[in-house]
């Protein structure tokens, strides 16, 4: 049922896919957070360089780098995957590409640069094989606006930093992580749209709690287990007291979660509402990199393939339930693959909310796909959602995850802000 040219010649993710540990962008809600000092691009490079070098692939091979990233958030931002590029140790030769699709964007940079790679008009028989991934670093500036063409002290504002000393009473900065949480065009917050598919699926907060729980536990057995240790690249931080240290695990699991402490919660979003603290995804910062080829080149280069992108759908729905949005894309990405539900092994979403991943599982288990097979190594409840790096991460889990259990088939997908959804399906490359 393949009907497009992957199916002679497909793209494939090498060995060396790596993903960062993913930090909460603050340490126990009060102090700054472990990658607090790194901005996107330097999240990016960390990536890209933990990808290079667990590859068999000569850098001098690499052609083009994709990365996708959510939000202009720190002042090298306009750089992007360019800055990404140069931090992960890539020459001044490789050109690179920023991607945006809100949350969806470290899955887009896949898409995307498998795209350029199968169309064949840039191809470069010296250097065949792509980056691609993506980088978060939620640690969002606060912002002040409309000051542009203002007096401010002594003169007119143009350029340049702003005297905070001269700014008159009453003026406030605007938190960019917060307002960027609010969808226009929806009328309302991200988590309000997942409350309304809470409402619409008659989700309670019973059943949100205890996938919160699911989550939870199964990520902390997944790192006692040693599951995320070949996937993952750990990172040298300093310390309050300026010493290194090193961290190799995802630092929001938490080793005493409990129904109980759960259900304590408030209702973070809406009053009687199901979404609290436990139950939504965590702020992380975070960031993954692969190397990607089509299967001919890396078979050539005497390279291992871990997984090949076997299909892919990107499909948009009603901005006020925005969470829905894996639904059509998965059910275009199975199509295109020429896969059913059935077939899928292991399934990674993005947990952005409780109610809005049950209310996917649900329709995914109506196409087949078993409930136990989603996530079961946890998600971003426990996990966090690094916004443009989400989609590579989880990419990277799932191809490592069919190899460490010798499965076929394994799904990506996740919901976008604004109403959208992206979906990958790969197949594991390890398998005779």
């Amino acid at each position: 049922m393949h009907h497009d040219s992957n199916a002679k010649d497909p793209i494939v993710i090498l060995s060396g896919a790596r993903r960062l540990p993913r930090a909460d962008i603050l340490v126990d809600n009060k102090r700054p957070g472990l990658f607090s000092r790194f901005s996107t691009t330097h999240l990016g490079g960390l990536a890209i360089a933990g990808a290079l070098k667990h590859t068999k692939v000569d850098p001098k091979k690499i052609g083009h780098v994709v990365m996708g990233m959510a939000q202009h958030s720190h002042r090298d931002s306009i750089y992007g995957a360019q800055g990404m590029r140069a931090r992960g140790g890539l020459p001044n030769d490789v050109p690179a590409l920023t991607v945006a699709r809100i949350c969806g964007s470290g899955a887009e940079a896949i898409a995307v640069a498998s795209e350029i790679l199968l169309a064949g008009m840039r191809h470069d028989p010296e250097r065949p094989f792509y980056v691609a991934g993506g980088a978060e670093s939620m640690q969002y500036p606060f912002c002040l606006y409309t000051y542009r063409g203002k007096a401010v002290g002594g003169s007119t504002q143009k350029y340049g930093p702003v005297d905070v000393k001269q700014l008159p009473p009453g003026t406030h900065l605007q938190d960019m992580l917060l307002m960027s949480l609010y969808d226009p065009s929806a009328g309302m917050a991200m988590a309000n749209t997942a409350e309304e598919l809470a409402r619409r699926y008659g989700i309670t907060r019973e059943q949100c709690d205890a996938f919160g729980f699911r989550s939870q536990t199964l990520a902390k057995q997944a790192r006692d287990a040693g599951w995320f240790a070949a996937e993952t690249e750990s990172v040298v931080v300093e310390d309050e007291s300026h010493e290194p240290r090193t961290i190799t695990h995802d630092t929001h699991i938490l080793d005493d979660a409990s129904l109980a402490g759960m259900a304590r919660l408030r209702a973070a979003f809406e009053a009687g509402g199901v979404i609290t603290a436990g139950n939504a995804s965590a702020v992380v910062d975070g960031a993954a990199a692969m190397v990607l080829g089509r299967e001919s080149d890396a078979k050539a280069h005497g390279c291992a393939p871990l997984a090949r992108v076997v299909g892919m759908g990107v499909a948009a729905c009603d901005p006020q339930i925005m969470g829905w949005g894996p639904v059509p894309a998965t059910r275009q990405a199975l199509a295109r693959a020429g896969v059913s539900g059935a077939q899928i092994d292991h399934v990674e979403i993005n947990e952005a909310f409780a109610p809005q991943a049950l209310a996917c599982i649900r329709d995914f288990e109506a196409m087949g796909i078993d409930p136990e097979k989603v996530n079961p190594q946890g998600g971003a409840i426990a996990l966090g959602h690094p916004l443009g790096a989400t989609g590579a991460i989880l990419t990277v889990s799932c191809a490592h995850a069919l190899q460490r259990k010798k499965e076929r088939y394994g799904l990506v997908t996740m919901c976008i802000g604004g109403g959208q959804g992206i979906t990958l399906v790969l197949e594991n490359a390890t398998l005779s």
